[in-house]
């Protein structure tokens, strides 16, 4: 009696071993499956991010001293110029005109309809001149006076003696479709995160 108590009771021990066995491997893939599908949700909520809202830009050059320098990161918002238009003093990303798997990021001077030119240095829209606080050294090149094409954009860098914008062929008026989106949060290096803001000049006058 007491082998086959003893036998009975190694029965039920592994019995109960087999149990907990299955119990934690169920309990480990229950785990494993909901970490995959958090971090494949996160990806596919990324990636529509990415594809509709906004993206991670890096500043490459130095075109856009003093305002942006090289390395800085940005966000930038593609979904806004779905629903409105660019506006002047707005900072934009976009397709270079002449390869456009390249990207560009410059500043809006000129919209659609606006007579641009520069000047001895200053940049006139409408024949008004803009006062700019933000640009590194006024323009050597300048430009002579224009009418921005319908569905176009006149484009600068605020380093204007370092910078391929619309005065140069390569660019020229910018067409809107290459518009990639505009920049709103610079997110990089830390001590220098902020909002991206227009030139007050900008909110002051309406040119």
């Amino acid at each position: 009696m007491e082998f086959y108590k003893e036998r009975g009771d190694q029965f039920l021990a592994h019995h109960l071993e087999v149990v907990i066995l299955k119990t934690v491997v169920q309990k480990n893939k229950s785990q494993l499956r909901e970490l995959f599908e958090t971090v494949g949700s996160a990806i596919v909520i990324a990636i529509l991010i990415m594809v509709f809202v906004a993206r991670a830009y890096t500043v490459n050059g130095d075109s856009m001293l003093p305002t942006l320098h090289h390395g800085e990161r940005l966000l930038v918002d593609k979904i806004s110029y779905r629903f409105v238009e660019p506006s002047r003093g707005e900072i934009i990303v976009f397709k270079n005109p002449s390869d456009t798997s390249e990207q560009f990021i410059k500043r809006v001077l000129g919209l659609p309809g606006d007579k641009v030119a520069i000047i001895q240095g200053v940049v006139y829209v409408n024949d008004q001149p803009i006062m700019e606080d933000y640009t590194l050294a006024p323009a050597r090149i300048g430009f002579s006076p224009r009418i921005v094409p319908e569905g176009t954009y006149f484009v600068l860098g605020d380093n204007r003696n370092n910078s391929e914008d619309s005065r140069f062929s390569r660019v020229g008026f910018l067409p809107r479709e290459l518009i990639v989106g505009r920049a709103v949060w610079r997110y990089w290096p830390l001590n220098k995160v902020n909002l991206v803001h227009r030139p007050q000049v900008f909110k002051e006058n309406s040119f």
